[in-house]
Formats: C-alpha cells, sequence, structure tokens
C-alpha cells in the first residue's frame, strides 16, 4: 500500500531519505522496493534508515520502543543525513523482493463493538467495511491500528494464532536491534 501511495509522487529530481519502521524481527526489502519505487518516481535517494519500534501484533517485542537511546540515534542519523550533500546511498535488500508472509491475523470485531467507526476511519488501507465494520483479508496489512485506536477495546485477533506467530518470530525478535543508516 504504501508503495502504491509513493507512486502517486513526482520527485522531479528532489533528494529523499527513506525510512521504514519495524518491529525488530526484519525489514528485509523493504527499503530495497522502496528506493525502486522512489527512484521510478524521480527522485534521488540519498540516505536510508531502518528505525525499530515496538511490534505492532506482538508487543512484547520491542517494547517501549523507540526509547531514548534511539531517540539519541536517530537525531544522530539526521544531523549525518543533513551533513551530506553528494552521491546516492547504499541500500540493502534483494532484487527481486522477498515474497512478503502475512501471518493472516485481521482484526475482528467483538460483541462489544458499538459501531462508532473510529477503526473505519483511522485504517490506513482503508480495509474496514464502515457498515459493517468487518475488515476485508486481501486489503489488511495487520498494523493494528483499528485495535490500538478502538476507545471500546471491541475489535480482537484470534489470541491462538498470536501465541503461534510470537513463537515463530522469537528467535529474530528477542535480541535487540539497532537502528540502521544506510548513506
Amino acid at each position: 500500500m504504501a508503495i502504491e501511495r509513493l507512486k502517486k509522487i513526482a520527485g522531479n529530481g528532489a533528494k529523499c531519505t527513506l525510512v521504514c519502521v519495524y518491529g525488530n524481527r526484519a525489514y528485509e526489502d523493504t527499503l530495497a522496493e522502496m528506493e525502486d519505487a522512489a527512484k521510478e518516481c524521480g527522485f534521488q535517494v540519498v540516505a536510508a534508515v531502518a528505525a525499530v519500534a515496538q511490534h505492532s501484533i506482538i508487543p512484547q517485542y520491542a517494547a517501549n520502543r523507540p526509547d531514548a537511546s534511539d531517540e539519541k540515534q536517530l537525531e544522530q542519523f539526521a544531523q549525518q543525513i543533513a551533513d551530506k550533500t553528494e552521491s546516492a546511498a547504499f541500500v540493502p535488500g534483494n532484487r527481486p523482493y522477498k515474497k512478503a508472509g502475512g501471518a493472516g491475523l485481521v482484526p475482528k470485531p467483538s460483541k462489544d463493538c458499538v459501531k462508532c467507526g473510529v477503526c473505519a476511519k483511522n485504517c490506513p488501507v482503508q480495509a474496514i467495511d464502515p457498515v459493517k465494520f468487518t475488515a476485508d483479508s486481501k486489503k489488511c496489512i495487520a498494523c493494528m491500528r483499528c485495535m490500538k485506536r478502538c476507545p471500546h477495546n471491541a475489535r480482537k485477533v484470534n489470541g491462538a494464532m498470536v501465541s503461534i506467530a510470537a513463537m515463530v518470530i522469537k528467535k529474530a525478535c528477542s535480541v535487540r536491534k539497532e537502528n540502521e543508516l544506510f548513506l
């Protein structure tokens, strides 16, 4: 979805910095895909940042991130980027990109849903039907924004599936990863 939105912008040779935020597991080819799309739109990519934040589905991973250490590091990155004037950035990733794997965790309204519409209004990809409040599993990106923004705590995902997903990514997420800057 983000790439489709990016492709609607004309860069006209403007310099840009790519930023992806991920939940301490892996960002895989996200920066490479963003770089290709930005170049296709006419941007000059001068830097790329992979920033760690609390995992959106399994919040025990990277809990309370970004923290003060992250903020300091990201401020240093910003200064390094500002100091850079020439040359394209080295951006890691595979081409062709690795196929993204969805965990199939699509939030659903619970019996506590009062149909206030907050979830639908806050869905970044408009995956939630504004009348039925069900999510289109083909559009949903499992960001869990609808769950976080629901004032009634009335959107849920299958707890067993979350537990399985947590076990699958435990090894990759249990070690603190640092933010990365590519110039």
